[in-house]
C-alpha cells in the first residue's frame, strides 16, 4: 500500500509524497517549493524519485529543477506541455501510465484551468491526484481552457469510484463551501459538511482529501443537474453544460 504524507506550503497550497515502500521509489506531486520537501523526506528517510507535475503553473513546478538536481528524480508531465513543464524527462498523455515501482496510476487528460492539464489516479490505493482540476467543493477556474471542456474533465474525473481520494492542490473548502450555500442552501448533507469543514479550520486542520462521493453530494460544480441549483439560476431543465458555465462565471466574481 502507498504511503501518501501532505505537505502544506506557501499561503494554501499541498504538496503530496507518494512513497511505495516495497520499492523504496518516492514521488512529489507539484513540488512548488523545494526546503519542505528536503525537511519531510529526511525526517522519513526517504529518497525522491520521481516528480509527477499536474500542469505548468509556478505554484506547482518551482521546484523541479533544484530537486532533480539534487535526488537525480525524473521528472514526469503532460506532453501537451512539454516545453513549459521545467526538467520534464517523461511526457504522458490520457490513457498512459505511470509507474511508482511496482504501482501504476493512470493518466488522465483534464484541460480546463490550464490547456495541458493531467491528473493521476491510483486505482489500488484509491488515490487521485487532482492538481486545480477538481478542488474540494469547487473547480478551477478556466485560465487556459473553456468551460465546456472543464466540464467533460469534470465529468471524466467523477466516473472513478465514490470511495476515490481526491488530493487536491490547495485548501479551498471553506470559501467553496461558502459559494455552495448560495446556490444549494437546503443541501443537508452540504450543510453537515460545512459544519466539519469550520471546526477542521478551526484547529488548522486540512479539510483535505476528500471522497469523490462527497463532492458529488456537495459540489456545486459536479452537481447541476441538482433541481435546487437549476431552479437558483432560473434554468431549470437546461443543458448540463450551460447550466456548468453559469455556475463557474457566478464563482469567478463570488
Amino acid at each position: 500500500m502507498l504511503e501518501i504524507v501532505q505537505i502544506p506550503v506557501l499561503e494554501d497550497n499541498y504538496l503530496y509524497l507518494i512513497h511505495d515502500p516495497v520499492s523504496g521509489d518516492t514521488a512529489i506531486v507539484d513540488p512548488a517549493v523545494e526546503d519542505e520537501v528536503v525537511a519531510e523526506l529526511g525526517a522519513r528517510g526517504w529518497r525522491l524519485t520521481h516528480i509527477f507535475n499536474t500542469h505548468h503553473h509556478l505554484d506547482h513546478t518551482g521546484a523541479n529543477l533544484a530537486l532533480k538536481a539534487r535526488y537525480g528524480a525524473t521528472v514526469v508531465g503532460a506532453a501537451i506541455d512539454r516545453e513549459r513543464i521545467p526538467g520534464i524527462d517523461i511526457a504522458v498523455g490520457d490513457g498512459d501510465q505511470v509507474h511508482l515501482g511496482n504501482v501504476a496510476a493512470d493518466v488522465y487528460f483534464v484541460p480546463g484551468h490550464t490547456s495541458g492539464h493531467i491528473a493521476y489516479h491510483f486505482p489500488t490505493a484509491k488515490a487521485l491526484f487532482s492538481g486545480d482540476t477538481l478542488f474540494s467543493m469547487g473547480c478551477g477556474r478556466t485560465f487556459e481552457g473553456t468551460h465546456a471542456q472543464m466540464w467533460q474533465s469534470l465529468s471524466t474525473l467523477m466516473a472513478l469510484p465514490d470511495d476515490t481520494l481526491n488530493h487536491c492542490a490547495h485548501e479551498y473548502t471553506a470559501a467553496n463551501g461558502a459559494f455552495a450555500l448560495t446556490l444549494e442552501p437546503n443541501n443537508i448533507a452540504l450543510i453537515e459538511r460545512m459544519k466539519a469543514v469550520k471546526q477542521l479550520r478551526l484547529n488548522n486542520k486540512p479539510t483535505v482529501p476528500s471522497t469523490l462521493g462527497q463532492e458529488k453530494q456537495t459540489n456545486p460544480f459536479l452537481r447541476p443537474m441538482s433541481e435546487e441549483i437549476q431552479n437558483t439560476l432560473g434554468m431549470i431543465g437546461g443543458p448540463l453544460p450551460a447550466i456548468f458555465s453559469q455556475i463557474r462565471k457566478l464563482k469567478d466574481t463570488f
